[in-house]
């Protein structure tokens, strides 16, 4: 039979385990929030749960609190949480408050908070007003589920996704002479692969591409095959060579355009244009400029020499990489990488591979 302790820490990681399922639920709404959850436990039974709302809105904490229906309950019940409560006013106020104002008498979390406005701050305010604070639970799950706010605030720069399709032989695109005339993707992966891209598109805050991509492809990087908020498109275009006709200079999401080029007149209404310094690591200073942003995740979609810029910068957390079935035999080779794989699945007739860096 398993002792008090050891029922009690079987206990707590169950109910965090329920905190983290809860938590997705905030996935690509929640920035440059977290994608908190937290569960209300009365004699060990949920009575409250939430997760964080989209940003502006309220956290997790306190969506949790609000759907118990008997608040009598809570001045003995444990609340559970993925990340420490924050200590400060912001968009909502600090919801270690709201905590020690409901009297709940024992917080366990899973991780500490990194942001410098709350890191450890939220925990003392917990432990001051009497309460009982357990920390670490399920740390490294939770760690994998705040991956993205975590490398934003300790790496200081976004979690980024590098992504490419290549046929069975390696290639990433034909040559030149067997496109079409008029700029279209070419497509070496199917249908189901297409729709998983554009769920992982409305997943992450940013999505970005190099000039020639958008030359010789003229994607829209919106997620019109899945549903969600298309992510923030971010442009490299060194001399301004994209015509104002392309899908990526329509307005219709938020754009912003890196470049060189300081003409005005070419320059169009409703992008938001910022200076690219060719001459520091070009991967390193994007990475830099996102942060300066707030933004914490980004998707990169190509082409060859963008990917292989981060992925040689040592700039890239996870690798997705879809395998068609076709052949090209010569074209434009697909980016080099190594890493640790971490999943491996069939998707109709592509095989999809995905790398963690270490």
């Amino acid at each position: 039979m398993p002792d008090e302790k050891t029922s009690q820490n079987l206990m707590d990681e169950k109910f965090m385990r329920r905190c983290i399922q809860l938590a997705k639920n905030g996935l690509g709404k929640t920035a440059p929030n977290p994608m908190v959850g937290a569960v209300v436990v009365y004699k060990n039974k949920i009575i409250g749960e939430g997760h964080t709302s989209p940003f502006g809105a309220a956290h997790a904490e306190v969506n949790a609190i609000a759907s118990v229906k008997t608040k009598a309950q809570l001045k003995e019940s444990t609340l559970y949480v993925t990340l420490e409560p924050c200590s400060h006013f912001g968009k909502t106020p600090p919801c270690a408050d709201m905590i020690v104002e409901n009297r709940i008498t024992r917080v366990v979390i899973g991780l500490l908070d990194p942001h410098g406005k709350v890191a450890g701050k939220g925990i003392q305010k917990l432990k001051d007003a009497g309460c009982e604070v357990d920390i670490g639970i399920l740390e490294q799950e939770c760690r994998e589920h705040h991956k993205r706010f975590l490398t934003f605030h300790e790496k200081k720069r976004p979690y980024i996704i590098v992504k490419w399709a290549e046929t069975a032989d390696g290639f990433i695109a034909p040559e030149k002479q067997m496109r079409t005339t008029e700029p279209q993707p070419f497509w070496i992966t199917g249908a189901l692969s297409r729709q998983l891209t554009h769920k992982w598109r409305s997943e992450e805050q940013a999505i970005l591409v190099g000039t020639t991509t958008v030359l010789e492809d003229n994607p829209k990087l919106d997620v019109r095959l899945w549903t969600g908020k298309s992510p923030i498109r971010i442009v490299l275009d060194k001399d301004l060579k994209i015509p104002a006709h392309y899908h990526v200079l329509d307005t219709k999401q938020r754009t912003i355009v890196y470049t060189a080029q300081t003409e005005a007149s070419k320059r169009q209404k409703g992008m938001e244009y910022k200076a690219l310094n060719s001459d520091k690591n070009r991967a390193e200073a994007i990475s830099h400029a996102l942060h300066s942003l707030d933004i914490q995740s980004v998707l990169i979609e190509g082409g060859a020499e963008t990917l292989q810029s981060f992925i040689d910068s040592n700039l890239w957390d996870e690798a997705r990489i879809f395998k068609g079935p076709s052949l090209l035999k010569k074209g434009l080779r697909a980016p080099r990488i190594s890493g640790t794989p971490i999943a491996s699945k069939r998707l109709e007739q592509d095989h999809l591979i995905i790398l963690k860096n270490d």
